[in-house]
């Protein structure tokens, strides 16, 4: 997604933004065969049938989840080495988890390229220290950190040598559970372009400084500053967050998170590996850990089926129908069926950006309407065929009440075109109530291979259809109508970053009966109660410059659907909005990419 100029307070000069996004590729297996006898009727009474060979649970992690001790020899050897690999590894098929026992670790430098996380073992962030850095830069892309995706970093404890720590990100790179002992440089060298970003859970005992940085959202963590703002900068439950002040400057401010549960993790108890799954949240304010036990449950891994690639979809709902979870490890996987998860509170983790492709024009996962299902850290990458949706949380007309024990959407990423022609007619579908999607990417590809206004023709991002949904952290961009549409009640949306689809090829591609374009975020006519904190679409038709889209948002003129703070930008004039909001908001023009805004509505 580029981005397109805007002011750095530092640097003094304009900045744009850019993205992409991955691809993939992998075998098949076969799943375990069945056993079984036969014997003719005239014979003594058959023998039973065996039943299916049982999948067992835990196991080796593979090969691309890298474990590190304290008395490791060359780790920062093999840190380079994966970082040589990944760090233009765009459209790559490596996939890499950097996991450190707990302990302290001394003159390290993580740099983290393409579909790399690194994450500490501990039960708590400080249980895992480095004395040294984590590093996101953009010297592979002459200074440009707007395609920084997909890498990761979690449960560590930092002390920067320099004191402040750099993670210069865009889009899907979230950094979780997080104890920086110093500052938070989310821009690259040099202060070039950058368009991201998540923090979660995490404590940065300095300042945290943007500067380039477009956009940005925070939840639930601490901070012991926050230098500047560029658009839009986002906070909910965050002490020490700048006060609530858009649009000048634009930080959007929540003293509390409404909901929240963070995204499961890997940790060694001893020397057993088990998943923590931390406790739901209401009204949340700063981390979950750090005074105590953090709260929650966990499970040993020999309660999951840890799948490598290659195991077919038949093998992994025969793990989730006998009772275990799944633990995704690094690498693609090619599904000819869905993933289909039944089962209350079951948990798909992913390591690595684990990467789930549907080639067939399947759904590549789906949950039946129960309690508490987890799904986190996996990315799903549109197959040639066109798959009617990609990812569905409940079914059609879900209508329980999950809200004492949700679903949980977390670091999921999704991805149409980009590593080749991909094609989705509705990417993400929320079908189950008090569904929280906390922090995804659901991206149409505008750069890479298989990218065109019909080769990887995407129609509609994500549909709300339950009730009570709640999105904290809402990425979408891109896509060939409505980049969200939300038809549930009562539905919570806090923060949103969008860019409508670069190469419409002119104005008549877009147009939506009687309106010019497809609002990036609109509310059904049929919706009483919504909101929305901190919202923002850009546009860059850069196919046709000329292209007029009459409002980045759309939702029914009643009093209990509400917006605050919301933002229309045109990317360097490339394109024009008529209003921000309904027939409301200034027009956008020129090309200085200045944001026109809206502080309530209605």
């Amino acid at each position: 997604m580029p981005h397109l100029p805007t002011d750095s307070p530092d640097s003094g000069r304009s900045l744009p933004a850019r993205r992409s996004v991955l691809g993939a590729m992998a075998a098949t297996a076969a799943a375990p065969a069945l056993l079984g006898l036969s014997s003719p009727a005239s014979a003594a009474p058959a023998a039973p049938v065996a039943q299916p060979r049982a999948l067992p649970g835990g196991g080796d992690l593979g090969p691309n989840v890298i474990v590190f001790a304290p008395s490791t020899s060359g780790i920062q050897a093999k840190l380079d080495e994966v970082f040589r690999q990944q760090e233009s590894a765009q459209f790559g098929t490596g996939r890499y988890a950097l996991l450190f026992k707990p302990g302290t670790y001394n003159g390290l430098n993580a740099q983290l390229g393409f579909y790399t996380s690194i994450a500490g073992l501990g039960l708590s962030p400080d249980d895992t220290a480095i004395n040294g850095d984590v590093t996101v830069d953009a010297g592979w892309f002459n200074g440009n950190a707007t395609q920084n995706f997909w890498r990761s970093a979690e449960n560590l404890a930092l002390t920067p040598v320099s004191g402040t720590n750099r993670w210069a990100v865009a889009q899907a790179a979230p950094f979780r559970r997080m104890h920086v002992r110093g500052g938070l440089n989310l821009a690259p060298t040099g202060y070039g372009w950058a368009s991201g970003g998540y923090i979660a859970d995490s404590r940065i005992d300095g300042s945290v400084g943007p500067y380039s940085q477009q956009q940005w959202y925070t939840r639930d963590s601490s901070v012991g500053g926050w230098a500047n703002a560029v658009w839009n900068m986002v906070f909910s439950g965050v002490q020490g967050a700048p006060a609530q002040s858009f649009p000048n400057p634009p930080y959007t401010t929540l003293d509390t998170t409404p909901v929240s549960r963070e995204k499961p993790f890997l940790y060694l108890n001893g020397s057993e590996y088990r998943v923590f799954l931390p406790e739901r949240r209401t009204n949340a304010r700063g981390t979950t850990w750090g005074s105590g036990t953090p709260r929650g449950t966990s499970l040993p891994l020999t309660q999951f089926y840890v799948a490598k690639p290659g195991v077919t979809a038949a093998t992994l709902n025969a793990a989730l129908t006998q009772g275990l979870h799944l633990l995704l490890t690094p690498g693609i996987y090619h599904l000819d069926q869905p993933i289909q998860v039944n089962r209350a509170g079951t948990v798909v983790l992913g390591l690595g950006y684990a990467t789930l492709i549907p080639d067939n024009g399947v759904t590549a996962l789906r949950t039946a309407d129960v309690d508490g299902v987890r799904l986190a850290g996996f990315l799903i990458d549109a197959g040639p065929v066109n798959s009617s949706t990609l990812l569905e949380v409940g079914p059609a007309g879900a209508s329980a009440s999950h809200s004492a024990n949700p679903t949980t959407v977390q670091d999921v990423f999704i991805r149409i075109g980009g590593a080749g022609a991909g094609k989705a007619t509705t990417s993400m579908v929320i079908n189950s109530r008090d569904t929280i999607i906390d922090h995804t990417w659901v991206w149409r590809a505008d750069h890479g291979t298989g990218v065109g206004w019909e080769t990887n023709r995407a129609d509609y991002g994500i549909r709300v259809n339950g009730d009570d949904v709640l999105a904290t952290g809402l990425f979408v961009e891109h896509f060939n109508k409505y980049d969200v549409q939300w038809y549930g009640q009562h539905g919570r949306t806090i923060f949103f970053q969008n860019e409508k689809a670069y190469d419409a090829p002119n104005q008549a591609a877009i147009q939506n009966g009687n309106v010019k374009g497809y609002a990036a975020y609109k509310v059904a006519d049929s919706v009483t109660t919504h909101e929305g904190w901190g919202l923002g679409s850009y546009c860059y038709y850069n196919v046709d410059p000329t292209i007029v889209q009459h409002n980045g948002f759309a939702a029914p003129n009643t009093p209990g659907v509400k917006f605050h703070d919301l933002l229309v930008v045109s990317l360097g004039g490339q394109g024009q909005y008529e209003h921000v909001v309904n027939e409301t908001g200034a027009p956008t023009s020129g090309t200085s990419t200045v944001p026109s805004t809206v502080v309530s509505y209605p």
